[in-house]
């Protein structure tokens, strides 16, 4: 009852602030479908709807190839799919596969609520999407993809309460990749332009106080596609990379209320725990790597 009453009165303040200042909702929301029309839809679109084919071969497979890693990470035997959903569908499709699989019972709600934790992760989609239009270098890319899924296999090996048992994820529906692409990129811009208001309010009254480095943070921090994008106004390169990484790592907020909505009955407790472990282990590699990638003169 009490979450109904906060939501209410959450509801009736933002609903004051639309009153009050519409200029600034209407100047965030044309803000949010230019960043979508010109940046998200040509960067993301056509990787959704490549990776709509990938996943639907790989979910189902019996993925002896990866059972050295999901021993190693404590995944179910013959839950390995699941890895490879969520390190190349993007947010949250791994969430969604994990809560299909437990809804099914074929996981147990322990074990889902672990694999929550490593196996819900940006996909390339995103990645070569976001980092191409940022680094002119083309292997940038595929640097923070191995970044990525390295520290989701860390989180893996460290996230107590590994499994043993034995299981079967049963093969994805068949959908249209069109349609699932559409879908997937139709959320995505949801969620960008109803964030790039909120990140518009705030910057109204708030985050012109902070340095520019630090307001492209807390914006990744709340929604991944914003920040990510606004690197463009960062400096240097260094920071940049080791920014971005983290950034995909963690997810942000916006990501953590999809996977709250895609994950029914599971905790997210876990959920959020790896996310901070997977940013820690990000952004020690990019730190490594940038001395290589980004030297200084």
């Amino acid at each position: 009852m009490k979450k109904k009453y906060l939501s209410g009165l959450f509801g009736l303040l933002a609903m004051v602030l639309l009153i009050f200042d519409s200029q600034t909702v209407l100047q965030g929301a044309q803000d949010g479908v230019v960043l979508c029309l010109q940046t998200v839809i040509p960067s993301l679109f056509p990787f959704f709807f490549i990776s709509g084919f990938i996943n639907r071969s790989l979910l189902g497979c019996c993925g002896k190839a990866l059972r050295p890693i999901g021993r190693a990470c404590g995944i179910p035997t013959g839950a390995e799919p699941l890895l490879i959903l969520g390190l190349t569908g993007g947010y949250p499709v791994g969430a969604q596969a994990i809560g299909n699989a437990y809804e099914n019972g074929c996981i147990s709600k322990s074990d889902a609520e672990r694999l929550l934790g490593f196996c819900n992760n940006a996909g390339p989609a995103f990645i070569f999407g976001i980092a191409a239009a940022i680094f002119e270098n083309k292997w940038t890319s595929w640097i923070l993809w191995a970044i990525l899924i390295l520290s989701a296999i860390f989180t893996g090996m460290i996230l107590p309460g590994k499994s043993n048992f034995e299981c079967r994820i049963p093969k994805i529906e068949k959908i249209s990749p069109l349609e699932q692409a559409l879908k997937a990129i139709s959320i995505v811009c949801g969620w960008v332009i109803l964030f790039r208001i909120l990140i518009s309010f705030l910057n109204r009254w708030f985050l012109w106080l902070l340095p520019t480095n630090w307001t492209i943070i807390l914006s990744g921090l709340l929604e991944l596609t914003n920040g990510c994008i606004e690197l463009h106004a960062a400096f240097p390169p260094a920071f940049q990379f080791t920014a971005l990484a983290g950034l995909l790592s963690f997810g942000g907020l916006c990501v953590g209320l999809q996977t709250v909505s895609v994950a029914g009955k599971l905790s997210c407790k876990t959920y959020f725990i790896g996310k901070l472990l997977q940013t820690f282990f990000s952004v020690v590699l990019s730190i490594i790597i940038c001395s290589i990638l980004f030297p200084r003169k």
